[in-house]
């Protein structure tokens, strides 16, 4: 009697496409960083282009701030104070972070907020969130979830400079699947709110490493792997922002070193910087602002 032969064991699927789907510019690191620092405003009275953050709590918003802060000190920082995921936003004040490049200050800063949570009565409330996005909201403000500023909280006019020139969403790549409806209902409600308004929008996607082994061991494997397309994916098809408005980063959080701290050190801050504030979508907002 003759055995029977084995069935060989399938071959798994690939987790990474043959090539990048996105040109990504490793080696135009520091041209970028070159043009960033000399970007010159041609309105007066504008000092700074308003960015503000918004996303789920423990998306890594944050840190994010940081991560950029620390690629233009050459260290790491960590001016916005960050918090392990504990269930709650960590900010709860309406806040200006500047970006410094030695003792100086470069042309734009970020907003961190409040974080969004599922319910009426958790995480920023959504009509505050479109109060930043008028600069209306005080620098300082304290996020109360049950209830929107009141008229003392907000400015009674604003100036160009208060306005808000570009929103982010903040989506953490390993709990996008996992996000509640109704964060993404209140994402969607912001979004209406910056289109009303010409707002360039875009969507940092914070954790990459976390859900694929490809790129936590090669970050340059960031737009060969499947499964960060996938989760780009997703966030598009939530919130509703074009796939092309999406980059994937690393932010710092273990790190003490600068070298390999920051995925956007590795191409993903050249492309959103190049699309968010070189490309035609922020002319649109500033064109009467910042000179090309």
């Amino acid at each position: 009697m003759g055995g029977s032969e084995s069935t060989p064991a399938p071959i798994p699927p690939s987790l990474e496409f043959d090539e990048p789907w996105r040109e990504t510019p490793w080696e135009k690191k520091k041209v970028l960083e070159k043009n960033l620092r000399e970007l010159k405003l041609s309105d007066p009275k504008v000092k700074y282009v308003r960015i503000l953050l918004t996303g789920e709590i423990a998306a890594g918003k944050s840190s994010f701030i940081n991560s950029v802060n620390s690629t233009f000190q050459g260290r790491i920082t960590s001016e916005a104070l960050a918090d392990a995921d504990t269930g709650t936003s960590f900010t709860k004040t309406y806040r200006t972070y500047y970006i410094r490049d030695g003792e100086s200050a470069l042309p734009f800063v970020f907003n961190d907020i409040m974080g969004l949570e599922a319910g009426e009565s958790h995480g920023a409330h959504q009509e505050d969130i479109a109060k930043c996005l008028e600069g209306l909201l005080k620098e300082g403000y304290n996020f109360n979830p049950a209830v929107s500023a009141e008229n003392k909280d907000c400015r009674s006019t604003t100036s160009t400079e208060d306005l808000t020139y570009c929103l982010v969403y903040v989506i953490a790549a390993d709990k996008v699947s996992m996000m509640h409806d109704e964060v993404f209902k209140k994402m969607r409600y912001i979004r209406q709110k910056a289109s009303s308004l010409e707002i360039p929008q875009a969507i940092i996607m914070t954790k990459v490493d976390e859900i694929c082994p490809l790129v936590r061991k090669d970050l340059r494997k960031i737009y060969t792997s499947k499964k960060i397309k996938e989760k780009m994916q997703q966030c598009s098809n939530s919130v509703g922002v074009p796939m092309s408005h999406i980059f994937p980063v690393k932010n710092y959080h273990e790190e003490i070193d600068e070298v390999n701290c920051f995925g956007f050190g590795e191409g993903g801050l050249e492309i959103w910087a190049d699309e968010t504030l070189g490309g035609e979508t922020f002319d649109t907002r500033v064109e009467a602002v910042c000179e090309t």
